[in-house]
Formats: C-alpha cells, structure tokens, sequence
C-alpha cells in the first residue's frame, strides 16, 4: 500500500501528540532520500523519519539507527542551519492530502522571533522536502524542479505554489454525490474511487469491501470511510494485507510509527538484500563464465597434445633413415617404414625449405613443445576446475543466502580468496562489507555469524551456512569423535553432529535427522533418494591451499535420505 492520505492523516494525528511542542536539536541525512530529525520533547529524544524515495515515501518516527555520512550533503547543512533550535509548533495537511506542513518557530542571529515551514510532498517520485520562510519563499529543497520538469518550479528564492490537486476531497462530498461519481463508472470499484478522490488508495478499498462483504454497498462503503477518517486517533489501526498494509477500525497496542517502522524496514532489508544478492551474483557468475572459456582454450589444447606422439615417430622414422634419404631432398613428404608399426609404410610431410635433418628437428621441437604444454595445461585444468567448483558453491550459498549478514560474509570470503578483485564493489551498498572494499581483512578463526543449531535426540548438531562457517565446523569445532555430515556430489552445507564422547549412543535414527537437514541445505533439497556421506570428524582433512569449504574424507558411510 502506498503512503496514501488515510496513513498520513493517522501519522499526522500521533505527531501532533508526540513532538508538537518539541525543539529540533539534530539533523542527520543518511541517504539521497531519507532525512532524520531528533526533537528533544516530553524529556526525552524522538526521531522523525522522512523518506521521499519513489517506493517508500513516507513519514514516522523510528527507532532504526542510520548510518551518518561523514561528508554532509548540503542540504543537510541548510537544514542544520535554519532548524535546529526551531520548536515545532504545528503539523498539518489539508483533507487527505499528502503535502504535510511543519510549522517551526525559532530565533534569527539579532535574537527576533521567526516563523519557518517544513512542507513534505509525498507524491511517489516527485516527493519532496521544501524549506520556506514566513513569506513563502523558498529557501532550499531536496530536489530542485523547473519549470520544464514539473507544472511549478521548486527553486532557491522562488515562491512556493502548492501542490494543484485535480482530484476530489471525498470528505467535503455527500453520500449521494459519492454516489453518483461511482455508480455510472464500469471499471473496478477500488480504482474508481482511487483515481477520483485523493489520498485513497486501492488497497485501502479493497481492504474495506472484503470487510464489508456482503454489506458492500456504496452507502456502507462510504459510510466506512468516513468512520475511519472520524475515528484516526482512537480507534483504527494498521493491519497486514495482501503483502501490505492498510487502516482498519479497531484498537492497537503498537502506534502506527512503530509499525510502519517495522513494515517499512523489513521491506528495504528485502530490496537491499536482493539487489545486493543479485549484483554480487552477477560478478561471481561473470567469473564463472570466464572460468568456463577458459576451461574450453585447455580442452582444445589438450586435444592438440594427444597428437605430439606421432610428431615424435616422424622425427625419429626421419632420423633413422637419413643415410638413405638425400640431404638435397626437397619434396613434400616421404613414405617410410614405420618400425613402431610392424614396418607398415607412412607417409610423413615434409617441409620443402628444410633438408631432412632439419625437418626431424622440428618434428622434436613440436614434440616437446606440446608435451609440455600438456603438463602446464593439465595443472591448469585441475585448477580452474577446482575454482569452477568452488564459485559453483558461492552460487548456491547467495541463492540461499537470507539475510545481508550471511551476503557479507560471503563477500567477504571471495575477497579474501581473490574471487572478486580488491575494490571491486558488487552493490555500492552501504553494508558491512563496504568498509573491507579497499582493504581486505585478515582471515578470521571464526565467522562472524553463528552456524544453524539443531537439537537431535539429545545431541547438538550444526551446520554452516556458508564455507567460511563449513571449515569452521570442519576444522575447528568438530573433534575426533563427532560425527561430519556432507550430500555426495552436491553442493551444501557442512553438518557436525557433538556426540560429547558418547558416538555410541548415536542411533541410526539420529544419523537419518542429521542426514536430512544437510540434505535440505544442499543443491538436492529438491530431489528425493540423495546421498549424504558420513564419517569421524578425525577423517575429514583440509588440504593446504585448498579453497574455503574444500576438504577429503575417507571411512565414510552413506545414507539415502529424502529432505
């Protein structure tokens, strides 16, 4: 649901009781689209959020902590200039508009009373903050706007013109006018009433029909409304619906800022989760693919070595035979008997610019040649598919990544690892991991976020949730006697079973569960019948140099499970 004029009449009415009277003494812009004012009232600190970003326009108090850029945006600094110290003496908006007006009293440098607005359009993209004298003129904005952009210009020194509003105020019109603007209209119910009235959105009608049910006429449909709309400050609150939210009759032991804070920062963590989870997805693949052709270049090389043998039985057939072969020999080939091939003829091409000898000669040099190529590319094969795999599990684990932590760290493990070049930032977003870009941290003993826990019949069992926290398990917290769990031939998780000395009270039902969870944290969650090998963690090695999440096992057992 958009930040529609029911929600900000409900907003308008909890500020006027919370910070009405108080007095500005912080301003902070964390980001392009979002301003925080502490106001000092009723003994203690309130922080008003205003976000004017096109998908989360909104206004409430919070509790969210933002990060503080150490450069300022100059706004910023018109604001702290002109507000801080300034009581706010009134918040308003005409009807269910949502242009909502602060009005600030303070004291200029010659110690006189003066009078300033804070005006917050919120209006999808075109929101706005705008900074006004007592005159209407226009200090500063957020977004500056021309003529050329908009119907009216938001510029320094210019007046302010108010937002035209072209739709109806559905609480200055009677019910037969209502009426008679709905009845005659052939689209839905709920866009009609949205695109006639301002501040209504469609959820919020859509909301109250299912209520109404099979009451929703347009008499009782009106009649709602205007209940809502009487009764904002005492009796409506917030409520979930269809993935968003709407204003309903009924009381609430929450304020409306606490849920919009909550709702609104679980939505950004999931579109700041997702565009980073994708852009980080998007260098990690481009690797892969470069990883792939590369992998190509050596197949191809290596088909071009399995020819080298027969380039050796030429120059040896050559060598063998030059008391018989003229030195002036210049044609292009010669049939001689392979020995190698119980004497059977073979036809050798020659080079006609070179004698015999030489041509024997160069026979040898390729030979070398390719097969040292083949040691070099064979090395090379075994490690870039050793990398291939490995970015093969960095996918799997950003594909079940849950939360910007687990992505951090993630990042984080690439970068240490060399995956991602310093510097190269997957998202530019303003995370953990942000702050490592330049420099790359120190390997850790321990991940900085806790592996899974599971209680099993009496046993802990854990499991990573990325290769960091995989070799943690392996390496670390398991000892000889646990028991270590990973799907055969599938990327997953690391699972370590603590049997505290006691592997034999371990049953086969407890093996299964543990068998189970690894399996529903691998790339099989989806398959039936997947194997999950088993052993002693005393049997699990890490090779030196070996990429995070990489180890050999042996004295294993496997169970088929399905997750």
């Amino acid at each position: 649901m958009p930040f529609d004029g029911i929600t900000t009449k409900k907003i308008i009415t909890e500020l006027q009781n919370t910070i009405v009277g108080g007095k500005i003494n912080k301003v902070f812009i964390p980001s392009r689209n979002e301003i925080l004012l502490s106001v000092y009232t009723k003994g203690k600190n309130e922080t008003l959020l205003i976000n004017i970003s096109s998908s989360y326009y909104r206004m409430h108090l919070t509790h969210i902590s933002k990060p503080n850029p150490m450069t300022p945006l100059h706004f910023c600094m018109v604001l702290r200039k002109h507000l801080i110290g300034y009581v706010i003496k009134n918040i308003s908006s005409e009807g269910l508009d949502r242009v909502v007006t602060i009005d600030l009293q303070g004291y200029n440098e010659l110690n006189d009373v003066t009078y300033k607005k804070l005006i917050i359009e919120l209006m999808g993209k075109y929101s706005n903050v705008v900074l006004t004298n007592e005159k209407g003129i226009i200090i500063d904005s957020f977004k500056h706007f021309s003529s050329s952009e908009t119907s009216r210009e938001i510029l320094p020194a210019h007046p302010y013109l108010p937002v035209e509003n072209v739709k109806k105020d559905i609480l200055s019109v009677s019910q037969s006018e209502f009426m008679e603007d709905v009845i005659h209209q052939k689209q839905p119910i709920d866009k009609i009433i949205s695109s006639l009235y301002t501040g209504i959105s469609t959820t919020f009608i859509k909301y109250q029909l299912e209520n109404l049910a099979k009451d929703a006429s347009l008499p009782h449909l009106y009649t709602s409304i205007l209940q809502i709309y009487n009764h904002l400050a005492d009796c409506t609150r917030f409520t979930i619906y269809e993935k968003d939210y709407t204003v309903e009759y009924g009381q609430s032991a929450e304020t409306a800022s606490e849920f919009l804070d909550q709702f609104y920062a679980a939505k950004e963590e999931l579109a700041l989760l997702s565009s980073y989870r994708n852009n980080l997805l998007k260098l990690v693949l481009a690797n892969l693919n470069r990883i792939t052709k590369k992998l190509q270049v050596i197949q191809e090389k290596q088909k071009e070595c399995e020819e080298m043998d027969i380039f050796r039985i030429y120059g040896e057939l050559l060598t063998a035979n030059l008391y018989q072969i003229s030195s002036d020999y210049r044609k292009d080939s010669i049939t001689l008997n392979n020995f190698y091939e119980e004497n059977t003829p073979i036809t050798i091409p020659l080079n006609t610019t070179m004698s015999p000898a030489d041509n024997a000669k160069n026979y040898f040099k390729k030979y070398h040649k390719l097969k040292n190529t083949r040691e070099i590319v064979a090395k090379q094969k075994q490690e870039f598919s050793l990398l291939l795999d490995y970015l093969q599990s960095i996918i799997f684990e950003l594909e079940n990544a849950q939360t910007l932590q687990d992505i951090d760290e993630i990042y984080e493990e690439i970068t240490e690892n060399h995956v991602l070049k310093i510097g190269e930032n997957p998202s530019g977003l303003k995370t953990v991991s942000q702050s490592k870009v330049k420099k790359v941290a120190p390997k850790k003993t321990s991940p900085t976020i806790e592996p899974l826990t599971y209680c099993i019949d009496g046993f802990t069992f854990l499991v990573g949730k990325n290769n960091k926290q995989n070799d943690y398990l392996s390496t670390k917290v398991g000892r000889n006697e646990d028991l270590w769990f990973h799907t055969k031939d599938f990327h997953g998780s690391h699972g370590i079973l603590k049997c505290n000395g006691s592997s034999e009270k371990v049953t086969q039902d407890t093996i299964i569960a543990c068998a189970k969870i690894v399996a529903n944290h691998s790339k099989a969650k989806n398959s039936s019948n997947v194997p999950v090998d088993y052993c002693f963690v005393k049997y699990v090695k890490k090779p030196s140099g070996s990429k995070p999440g990489m180890v050999i096992y042996t004295h294993n057992k496997t169970v088929y499970v399905t997750p």
